[in-house]
C-alpha cells in the first residue's frame, strides 16, 4: 500500500479539517439577551449552510442594536463556519477583547489560524484552551499536536498526543501514537526514530513493529519491512492488517505463493476490507490464474464499486483473456473514477 494511504486525510490536512469543521458542527451559542430571537434566526441559517444570509441578519442586528451582547462572538463563529478565516479571526479577537473569559473564541482563533496554514501563530491560542467545544467539533489536543509537528516541535507534539490518548508523555504508547501521526504527515525520519523508541521502551507493544514495517515498505526496504511485520505477527497473530501488509511486501519481490497464503489469512480474519481482495486479485493474475483473479476482483468491486484501482485491474484481467469489450468497459470506468476528486488511490 502506498504511503499516501497513511497520511492524514481526515483530520490532518487543513482542507480535510475545514470540511469536517464546516459540515459536522453543532454549535452551542453562549446565552444572549436583547437580540436572542434574532440570534436564533442566525443559528438556524447557519445550520442550513446559508452563511451569507446569517451575516446579513447579524449586520441588521448590528445596525439596530450596536451594543448587542456577544455580537462580535456571533460574527466570528459565523465567519468560521463559512470558512472565512481572516474575518473570523478579526471578529473573534474583538470578542476576546470584549470578554477575556470567552475561551470558545480563543480556541476558534487558534483553529482559524491553523486552518489558514499558520500553525506557529495558532499554537499560543490552542495552548490556552484545550477543552472540547461543540462549535469546533475537533479535539484541540490533536490540532495542537499537529501544529507542533508542522513547526518541528516533536517533544511537545508527543505531549499533546499523550494527553489526547490519556497516556504518560514519556511512555512507549506516546511514542507510538506520535510515530503513527508523523508517518501519516510524511515526517518519515522522525517517525522511524519515534517508532524505534517505542519498541525500545516496550518490545511487546502492539502496532509498534507494524508502524516501522509500513515506513520501511514505503521506502522499498522489503527485508526490513518483512522483518518488522513478522515481529508484529509474533506479538499479535490475529491482526489481519499485518498479514495484508506482509503479503504486500512479499508480492513486491514476487513471492506470490507466500503472498497468496497471507492474504487468505487476512481475509479469513476480516472479510470486510477490500484491500486484501484487490491485492489477491493482482497476485493471482501474476500467477496466471486469471479467472480466479477476476472472481476475486469482482468481489472487491461489489464491496466498493467506486474504487478505480479495482476497475483497472479487472480491465487488465479481461484483456488477458481476450475479452476486449469487458476490458474496455472496466478501463473506461477506472479512468472516469480517477477524474473525480474523491477517487481512491
Amino acid at each position: 500500500m502506498r504511503f499516501q494511504q497513511f497520511r492524514i486525510q481526515a483530520l490532518s490536512s487543513p482542507l480535510v479539517l475545514a470540511l469536517l469543521l464546516l459540515f459536522q458542527v453543532s454549535r452551542q451559542a453562549p446565552p444572549v439577551s436583547g437580540a436572542a430571537a434574532s440570534y436564533d434566526e442566525v443559528h438556524h441559517l447557519i445550520e442550513q449552510g446559508k452563511f451569507n444570509e446569517a451575516l446579513s441578519s447579524l449586520n441588521e442586528i448590528s445596525t439596530s442594536n450596536p451594543a448587542a451582547k456577544n455580537l462580535a462572538h456571533e460574527f466570528g463563529v459565523t465567519y468560521y463556519r463559512k470558512g472565512d478565516y481572516p474575518n473570523a479571526i478579526t471578529s473573534l479577537k474583538r470578542a476576546v477583547a470584549e470578554n477575556a473569559n470567552d475561551t470558545e473564541a480563543v480556541q476558534l482563533i487558534g483553529l482559524s489560524l491553523y486552518l489558514s496554514e499558520k500553525p506557529a501563530e495558532a499554537i499560543p491560542y490552542l495552548e490556552k484552551v484545550q477543552s472540547w467545544y461543540a462549535s469546533a467539533n475537533v479535539d484541540a489536543s490533536y490540532i495542537l499536536g499537529v501544529a507542533y509537528i508542522q513547526t518541528k516541535n516533536y517533544a511537545k507534539a508527543r505531549a499533546a498526543f499523550a494527553k489526547m490518548f490519556q497516556v504518560p508523555p514519556d511512555s512507549a504508547a506516546a511514542y507510538l501514537f506520535t510515530a503513527r501521526l508523523l508517518l501519516r504527515l510524511d515526517f518519515g525520519p522522525i517517525a522511524e526514530e519515534y517508532g524505534k523508541k517505542a519498541v525500545e521502551l516496550d518490545s511487546k507493544l502492539p502496532l509498534a513493529h507494524q508502524v516501522l514495517g509500513e515506513l520501511y515498505l514505503y521506502q522499498s526496504k522489503i527485508p526490513e519491512a518483512s522483518a518488522q511485520f513478522e515481529q508484529e505477527l509474533a506479538i499479535d497473530p490475529g491482526n489481519p492488517v499485518v498479514y495484508y501488509k506482509l503479503a504486500d511486501a512479499y508480492s513486491r519481490v514476487q513471492k506470490f505463493d507466500e503472498a497468496e497464503r497471507l492474504l487468505q489469512r487476512s481475509i479469513w480474519l476480516d472479510s470486510t476490507a477490500t484491500g486484501p481482495y484487490i491485492l489477491l486479485g493482482k497476485v493471482l493474475r501474476a500467477k496466471g490464474e486469471t479467472q480466479l483473479a477476476i472472481r476475486t476482483l469482482q468481489r472487491a468491486l461489489a464491496m466498493d464499486p467506486n474504487n478505480p484501482v479495482t476497475h483497472h485491474l479487472l480491465g487488465q484481467a479481461y484483456r488477458d483473456l481476450g475479452n476486449s469489450e469487458e476490458a474496455e468497459r472496466e478501463l473506461k470506468a477506472a479512468a472516469q473514477l480517477e477524474e473525480r476528486p474523491s477517487a481512491k488511490p
